[in-house]
């Protein structure tokens, strides 16, 4: 089977959905590739930053996005030894969205795709797997593809990689990736909330240990950080003394912990830090997590692909109406983003090794300094919030016409 498009973009996740639903609002054709039949995958990026929200509002859908069911954390707190502590209020930020909006990734997804799929020029394969390039001398002019047992061939102008930090298409493409290290791994799972239970702090820290809590509503979706390997180390000491841990750090979701029956329903995320020297090769580009993996840190993985996507419309979307982008013009979407993602690399960094490997290794734990000065000044407070929620240089929509 042979298929025809502008661009083709392969990966249905936040990058790749929401540049699929921005070139297909400018008019241009576009084909997104979802390996999977639907979005469905537990413990993925489910905080949806206020740097989004105000993307949805300029697009004018925030209000019925927000009509999903969601939970909003105006502030972000870390419980050290039993003291609370202030870290971000995002008080400060315009009402409409003065907040992270937390929602299963699923949902989101979901959103975008009906969305993209009120405009003629979108088309969203799912089932679809991507499993090569084709090339016309050195450049990309389109994707091999399988869905079932059926061999699809995608001819477009333009390859678009968002398929995350295993990205098929990254590879394909000879990219070479910079690693940049991470001493951490983490334990996704969930645990039943109480319905009264107020409690929204986030990091709860105890003496060698670490762990954060959301509210989901009628659960609590928790992320348990361990020393990086230290999964099997974790599991041979059995449920029983997970379990324990658990509770040690967070008291309060003691009596639900049987909830986690067994390490089936433990989740292991083995967190990469690392981004691309390159993120294009003529007729193809890679954004997102395919372009630059975040650690967990901050939560802002998802809200940084969204903001690539944006910053790739904006950019290359006169150059499509024209033709095919030409290799500058796709590199000026690494010269745009490489800022803030270097910016909030190098800070989950400074959390990961400063912070978090010494505290998991350490016999107590102690608040570190930047938490008690914010405690303290409400300023700080808004100024990281701002850093967390909106980030460095933060995209906009461009009005059509």
């Amino acid at each position: 089977m042979m298929l025809t498009t502008r661009v083709c973009v392969v990966g249905g996740g936040p990058a790749g959905m929401m540049l699929g639903y921005l070139l297909a609002r400018a008019g241009v054709a576009v084909t997104v590739l979802e390996k999977h039949a639907d979005f469905l995958r537990d413990f993925r990026g489910d905080t949806v930053h206020p740097s989004t929200l105000r993307l949805l509002d300029e697009l004018g859908r925030l209000q019925s996005f927000l009509e999903r069911p969601h939970q909003r954390l105006g502030e972000i707190g870390a419980d050290v030894g039993g003291q609370h502590f202030k870290l971000a209020d995002f008080g400060h930020l315009p009402p409409r969205y003065a907040f992270i909006a937390v929602m299963p990734q699923w949902d989101f997804l979901d959103f975008l795709a009906e969305e993209a799929m009120k405009f003629p020029d979108f088309q969203l394969l799912r089932s679809t797997e991507a499993v090569g390039l084709i090339y016309a001398g050195d450049r990309v002019t389109g994707i091999h593809a399988r869905r079932g047992g059926e061999d699809i061939e995608v001819q477009c102008d333009l390859v678009v990689g968002c398929d995350g930090r295993s990205s098929t298409i990254r590879a394909a493409a000879g990219l070479a990736v910079k690693t940049l290290g991470a001493p951490i791994d983490v334990f996704w799972f969930r645990v039943p909330r109480d319905p009264d239970d107020q409690d929204d702090t986030l990091g709860r820290f105890r003496p060698g240990r670490f762990m954060v809590t959301i509210n989901r509503g009628d659960y609590w979706q928790c992320a348990w950080v361990i020393p990086k390997g230290g999964a099997e180390t974790v599991r041979a000491d059995g449920i029983d003394r997970f379990r324990a841990a658990v509770a040690s750090v967070a008291p309060r979701l003691a009596p639900h912990l049987d909830a986690i029956a067994s390490f089936d329903d433990v989740k292991l995320l083995t967190v990469e830090v690392d981004r691309l020297e390159r993120w294009s090769r003529p007729g193809l580009l890679c954004i997102g997590d395919a372009a630059h993996a975040m650690s967990p840190i901050g939560g802002v993985g998802i809200n940084l692909a969204i903001q690539d996507a944006v910053a790739t419309a904006n950019l290359l979307l006169p150059a499509l109406r024209k033709g095919v982008p030409g290799p500058d013009q796709l590199d000026a979407v690494r010269r745009r983003r490489l800022l803030p993602v270097r910016v909030v690399q190098r800070f989950q960094l400074f959390v990961q090794n400063r912070f978090l490997a010494p505290a998991l290794g350490g016999r107590s734990a102690t608040p570190p300094l930047l938490l008690v000065i914010a405690n303290r000044f409400r300023p700080l407070r808004w100024l990281l919030a701002s850093f967390i929620g909106v980030g460095v240089r933060a995209e906009h929509i461009r009005k059509e016409g």
